[in-house]
């Protein structure tokens, strides 16, 4: 635990890339199996463990600090795991974590016990260990373990570690389960790579990058390349073989169970990429209808019927077994249009290619779709590309519709989470309905880190009212917001919500009574 602890606490303190990749070799290189695939699995966010609640550890710290001070100290801090990590009392002296079990130990003893003994368990590592075990233990336990790595980076790490390349591990990578054995004999040259049906896991998926007007179209040509339209749904995979049917979120999270109509309407054997989508007869309803049914882990009836769940299909990865990645876009859509019309259904319908000359023409049927129809934009694809786990520049751009804007009013702050735990970076932002001032979105990203600063600070000087961890401020900021698209939602007292809501300027030029109105609003929802 302690070789670990103290892995956690490099990554998290060390900005550098390299040296993250670096730190993490050295603790596959010296740390013995099985602890260092749990420890890979937790990085990953691929460990889950159930038998401890956040519940529970709040209790069990207020049961050994004064509860008032820990509900500060956590109001404060922001992150449960660092708050009990902090202020648990010390070890008495000469009693540290040598005696600490080791990652795969740790988690062995968390969840064979029964719920009931799990929490004086672990009380009883926790006096045991410094602040930096005690944290990593909680996160371990409780999940939501985030050091500045992501999945990729700690693949790039094992790559290095064992001298592979990147890619062989991305292919298999989905094939495997912690504590990764098989995986970690491969990359120390004591065995062959893990052998997997990759036509039967999810893969990587390839992604796009936007395109710069001003610079991108000079320099592409465009009979190199065919658009479709980018549709406002969620991006999905989609793995079934006959006997197994499953839907992956793009971060390859299954949620097949939330979309049972749609698993068991696939047949044949494929994997295939595309837009999942709710309506009937293939026309899609708005975001806001998906996420009615995104917000359940088992659909309800009435969301089966009213909303039913279809794939607009636009790429196919494998199929049968026959891998196609390494085939250019041109021939993977060939053979996707002959496994179509080999496999017709009611919920998977193929993207359209959409006929242009030059970019010119394009530019033209995206202001038709965005404008006139309401369509999020264009993804627009090299036909030679190869398919590629990750964000490759070149090959795939999207071309997104143009942003609204809308002049709001501050009404509520809450304190961020991480890096942000001490700043008020979490705001809830109103339009003018009448007389009174109605919220319509949350935003907390698009500002730099010296607007942060200066909105904590005026939050903190302006502050009218508390509602436990929300501060009430004065109604007199005024911040343009920048969203993709606006729907109903009775989520909302104004009866809107924005789709995908970023502060783009703080006016502090504005008066209050300049914001927009909610028949301004009103007028932009689709």
């Amino acid at each position: 635990m302690k070789r670990f602890a103290a892995l956690l606490e490099t990554l998290v303190l060390t900005p550098s890339r390299n040296a993250k990749i670096q730190a993490m070799a050295r603790y596959f290189q010296t740390t013995p199996d099985p602890d260092r695939g749990f420890a890979l699995a937790a990085i990953t966010r691929d460990l889950t463990l159930s038998n401890l609640k956040a519940g529970a550890l709040r209790q069990l710290a207020m049961e050994r600090v004064d509860p008032d001070l820990f509900l500060m100290s956590y109001d404060y801090v922001g992150d449960l795991a660092e708050t009990i990590s902090l202020i648990w009392p010390h070890p008495a002296e000469g009693h540290g974590g040598e005696h600490l079990p080791g990652v795969a130990d740790f988690i062995a003893g968390i969840e064979s016990r029964p719920k009931s003994d799990v929490a004086a368990h672990l009380a009883t590592l926790l006096d045991s260990a410094s602040p930096s075990e005690r944290w990593a233990m909680i996160k371990l336990a409780t999940g939501g373990l985030r050091v500045g790595v992501s999945a990729r980076l700690a693949k790039t790490a094992l790559a290095a570690y064992g001298g592979q390349d990147l890619a062989e591990i991305e292919k298999i990578w989905h094939g495997l389960a912690a504590p990764y054995t098989g995986l970690f004999a491969w990359l120390d040259g004591r065995a062959a790579a893990p052998h997997i049906q990759p036509g039967r896991i999810f893969h990587p998926m390839m992604l796009s990058n936007p395109i710069d007007e001003s610079r991108d179209f000079d320099r592409l040509v465009a009979s190199d390349y065919q658009a479709e339209w980018k549709w406002d749904g969620i991006r999905v995979q989609l793995v079934f073989d006959g006997e197994s049917r499953r839907i992956f979120s793009r971060t390859g999270d299954d949620i097949s169970a939330a979309f049972p109509d749609l698993a068991v309407a696939l047949d044949g054997h494929a994997v295939l990429d595309g837009e999942l989508l709710v309506g009937h007869d293939f026309r899609p309803l708005a975001f806001n209808s998906l996420q009615q049914r995104l917000n359940r882990k088992i659909p309800a009836k009435t969301h089966l019927r009213d909303l039913p769940a279809f794939v607009r299909v636009y790429d196919m990865l494998f199929d049968g077994d026959e891998d196609l990645r390494d085939l250019p876009l041109i021939s993977r859509r060939q053979r996707l249009e002959g496994w179509m019309r080999r496999h017709e259904g009611n919920r998977l319908d193929l993207s359209e290619i959409l006929s242009f000359e030059n970019w010119t023409d394009l530019a033209r049927l995206r202001i038709q779709g965005t404008e006139i129809h309401g369509y999020e934009g264009l993804m627009i694809k090299d036909r030679q590309s190869l398919y590629v786990a990750g964000r490759p520049k070149g090959p795939w751009f999207k071309w997104k519709r143009d942003s609204r804007m809308i002049d709001t009013i501050m009404m509520y702050a809450q304190r961020g989470h991480g890096r942000r735990s001490s700043f008020y970076s979490d705001f809830t932002f109103g339009i003018w309905r009448g007389n009174e001032i109605v919220p319509v979105g949350k935003a907390y990203s698009g500002f730099t880190d010296d607007e942060l600063r200066e909105l904590d600070k005026w939050v903190r000087n302006n502050t009218t009212n508390r509602f436990g961890p929300v501060l009430e401020v004065e109604k007199r900021l005024v911040v343009e917001l920048a969203f993709d698209s606006a729907h109903d939602s009775p989520r909302h007292k104004s009866g809107i919500a924005l789709r995908f809501p970023r502060i783009s300027r703080i006016r502090w030029d504005k008066a209050a009574g300049e914001a927009d109105t909610i028949e301004t609003v009103r007028a932009l929802v689709e």
